[in-house]
């Protein structure tokens, strides 16, 4: 990866910790326990929303200095973030073309997460549209860009955009790999998102504008649900 771009954000060792200790807990932690807490008294969009809520106010807390000095280097420039967060999204779903093609050439078309996702925007479409374009875009923007991403592009840039990469895969499909290993086949389907992501906040020096961006394609989506939805 020739030509890097100088990368200037950096979330201190505080900041650090607290982002990647979250991580567990967020993954796998509170949906297990409030599952079990809550079950019979609340479905899974409301658990998944009140994970997600968690988490945002812990992001608020914990990285609340991290995500001022952010926005400001987004007001510092505002046009160049706004053009990369466009092109980002426009490399997103290019890569989402062909990824997806190839998945189907494999006959791997049912992403189990995606389809967890359209089951609770049936239950629920307006806590579901809260938590993928609101609170998700938060959370995972500062456990995997701010976080991981950050943390290992100090050191090498090639290792932390596979990890990132990787991890941000993983977390989405490995609840459904441990009944199903080949469902781990399906983290193919976030390298376009999580690469864009990745350089978008490259690109940028602004987490802020990994979140516009993660909130923009979350929000499609759920509007291509909520479309399809009427039409059923």
């Amino acid at each position: 990866m020739k030509n890097a771009p100088e990368f200037t954000s950096r979330m201190s060792r505080g900041e650090t910790a607290a982002a990647l200790a979250y991580l567990p807990i967020h993954a796998a932690v509170l949906p297990v326990g409030l599952t079990l807490l809550l079950i019979g008294r609340r479905d899974a969009a409301d658990i998944n929303f009140i994970v997600y809520l968690i988490g945002a106010v812990y992001m608020l807390i914990f990285e609340w200095k991290f995500l001022r000095r952010e926005f400001y280097s987004l007001c510092d420039r505002p046009l160049e973030c706004f053009v990369q967060i466009l092109i980002c999204y426009g490399l997103m779903l290019g890569l989402n073309l062909c990824v997806n093609s190839l998945m189907l050439l494999l006959n791997f078309d049912s992403n189990p997460n995606n389809n967890a996702v359209s089951d609770l925007a049936e239950v629920k479409m307006g806590a579901t549209a809260a938590m993928a374009i609101f609170l998700a875009p938060v959370v995972e923007e500062l456990i995997f860009r701010g976080g991981v991403f950050g943390l290992l592009r100090r050191r090498n840039r090639l290792l932390a955009y596979v990890v990132s990469i990787l991890v941000f895969g993983l977390y989405h499909i490995w609840s459904s790999a441990i009944e199903n290993p080949m469902d781990l086949i399906y983290i193919i389907q976030y390298i376009p998102a999580s690469y864009a992501l990745c350089r978008c906040y490259e690109r940028t020096n602004s987490i802020w504008a990994g979140i516009f961006l993660h909130m923009l394609n979350n929000g499609v989506a759920i509007k291509a649900l909520d479309f399809l939805g009427g039409m059923a």
